[in-house]
C-alpha cells in the first residue's frame, strides 16, 4: 500500500492512526486502561468491556491490567525463557544459542556458523535470517535489529512484562525441515491453566501464509482470526502431537492463558516461544469463537487473586 493510500485509510478510520503513532511511542502519557480502550476500538471495531469481560480479546486485555505475575518477565524474554524451559522439560527441546549482545556493533559473524538466526529478545519481528554467510546482508540486518533494540514493545500494546526486559540480540541455530520448501511449519498450542485446547498450524510464514486450526484431538476447528487465510489442504496429524501437548501443559500450568509454540523437525521437537497475550488481544476473531475461547480463561487465576 502506497503512502497516499495509507493516508486515505487513516482519514477514513482516524482511530487507526492512533495505533500507528502508538508504535512510535507518542501515546505514553495515557494510562494503560485508557490506551487499551482506544486501541481495542481502533483495531477490533467496538468498545471493550473491562468491567465484565467475556470474550477472549477482552479477557486478554483485562489480564494485561490485573495479572502481574513476576514470572512473566522471564516468559516473554526470548533469551531468558530458554533456560527456564530447559530447567522445566529438558535442554533437548531448546534450540542452541550461540551468543548474545546488547548492541549490534558487538556482533561477530566470524564466531557464528554459516547458517544462523539473529533476533531481538524483547519484542516481535526483530529477526534476521542467515542461510549463507557469503550472501548475508549484514548491514541490512543491523539496521533492522538496531531499530528493534531501540524500541519498547510495551508502549504499543501495554503488555507490561515486556517493559523492563533488557533488550538484547541473540544468535541461535538455524532450524530447517529438509522435507519442506515453504519454510518451517509452526505449531502454536493455546493452553488454559495447562489445558491445551487449540492448535494453530502456520505454513508459508514468509510467502503465502496460511493457518489451520485443530482441537487437542486434531479435529479441524473453523475460526476466522486476524484475517489469515485457511488452507484447503488439511495438515497431517504430527507424530509428536501427544508429546507436544504434554510438554505444553507442563510449561503453562497455573497461567490463565498462554500459547506455546513448537517446531517438529523429523524426530526432534523444538520449543519456539511462549506468548501470554495472543495477538496482543487486538486481533479480530469471529464472535462465536471469541466467546468460546474467552469462556476458557479463568480470571480468578490472575496473580494475586488466588
Amino acid at each position: 500500500m502506497g503512502k497516499i493510500s495509507k493516508a486515505v485509510q487513516y482519514m477514513k478510520h482516524p482511530l487507526r492512526a492512533y495505533s500507528l503513532i502508538s508504535k512510535w511511542g507518542w501515546t505514553r502519557c495515557l494510562p494503560d486502561e485508557i490506551h487499551l480502550k482506544i486501541m481495542y476500538r481502533a483495531l477490533i471495531g467496538k468498545n471493550i468491556n473491562l468491567d465484565n469481560p467475556k470474550g477472549f480479546n477482552e479477557k486478554l486485555n483485562w489480564l494485561k491490567l490485573h495479572d502481574r505475575n513476576p514470572l512473566y518477565n522471564i516468559l516473554v524474554d526470548k533469551l531468558a525463557v530458554k533456560q527456564w524451559v530447559a530447567d522445566k522439560i529438558g535442554a533437548q527441546y531448546v534450540s542452541e544459542t550461540y551468543d548474545s549482545w546488547d548492541r549490534v556493533e558487538s556482533i561477530n559473524l566470524e564466531n557464528l556458523p554459516n547458517q544462523f538466526v539473529l533476533k531481538t529478545n524483547h519484542d516481535s519481528g526483530g529477526v534476521a535470517i542467515c542461510r549463507d554467510k557469503s550472501s548475508f546482508d549484514f548491514d541490512a540486518a543491523k539496521r533492522v535489529l538496531r531499530r528493534h533494540l531501540n524500541s519498547n514493545y510495551f508502549w504499543w500494546t501495554r503488555e507490561w512484562p515486556y517493559k523492563d526486559v533488557t533488550p538484547m540480540v541473540m544468535a541461535e541455530e538455524y532450524l530447517e525441515d529438509e522435507g519442506l520448501d515453504t519454510g518451517l511449519v509452526d505449531y502454536k498450542v493455546t493452553c488454559f491453566n495447562g489445558n491445551p485446547r487449540l492448535i494453530e498450524v502456520h505454513r508459508g510464514r514468509f510467502g503465502e501464509h496460511t493457518c489451520n486450526y485443530y482441537d487437542q484431538d486434531w479435529n479441524p476447528v473453523s475460526i476466522d482470526w486476524a484475517g489469515i487465510p485457511v488452507s484447503p489442504v488439511e495438515v497431517e496429524r504430527p507424530e509428536k502431537l501427544e508429546k507436544m501437548l504434554e510438554l505444553s501443559s507442563v510449561l503453562t500450568r497455573g497461567i490463565p492463558q498462554v500459547r506455546c509454540d513448537w517446531y517438529v523437525l523429523g524426530d526432534r521437537l523444538v520449543f519456539g516461544e511462549l506468548t501470554l497475550f495472543n495477538g496482543a488481544g487486538l486481533d479480530p476473531i469471529d464472535e462465536k469463537n471469541d466467546l468460546w475461547l474467552g469462556s476458557l480463561i479463568d480470571l480468578s487465576l490472575a496473580y494475586g487473586d488466588q
